[in-house]
């Protein structure tokens, strides 16, 4: 059964969109996916799925998610080595883990304006798309970024990012038995 990652978008942020970790897991085993896991209250998951991920998947669980709880989030789910090969990719997996990210894309840009953020990029950050991500090392944090803020609307794109430490925690769940 392939494993995969399951990367939810805008839960359980400013009190809006809540749901708990247990709900999600028994929600996914219910949809027939098997060793749910899950990683932080942002909606970080790893499970086994019968086959790989399709798009009815993620309007599966988006659907179940809308009808438990009220809401229907957006959803990026990747095979475990899709997620690994985007995680290696980064130029800045080097650096401090809070200070680099990774934005995954929920499609590929047409016209990214790569432009328009290297005007909001400070002297310490630094980015690069490729491979299917977004890659931004931002040693003074993302809090105040102004080039962090921009990749979305920049890229036209949906993203969803996770920092090193939780792509490195993301991974030790998929190396554990």
């Amino acid at each position: 059964m392939p494993v995969c990652f399951a990367l939810f978008r805008g839960i359980n942020v400013g009190g809006r969109n809540k749901l708990p970790m247990a709900a999600l897991r028994s929600l996914l085993e219910d949809l027939g996916l098997e060793h749910v896991r899950s990683y932080i209250q942002s909606g970080n998951v790893v499970f086994e799925a019968p086959r790989k991920p399709s798009a009815k998947l993620v309007s599966s669980i988006s659907a179940a998610i809308e009808d438990a709880h009220g809401f229907g989030p957006e959803i990026l789910v990747l095979t475990a080595d899709d997620f690994a090969r985007r995680v290696a990719a980064s130029p800045y997996a080097h650096a401090e883990p809070k200070s680099h990210h990774a934005y995954f894309l929920g499609a590929e840009p047409k016209a990214p304006n790569l432009d328009a953020l290297e005007a909001l990029r400070t002297k310490t950050e630094h980015f690069e798309l490729k491979d299917g991500a977004f890659y931004l090392l931002a040693p003074d944090g993302i809090g105040r970024s102004k080039l962090a803020a921009a990749v979305e609307a920049k890229l036209g794109v949906a993203t969803t990012a996770r920092n090193g430490r939780t792509l490195q925690a993301l991974l030790d769940l998929v190396a554990k038995p």
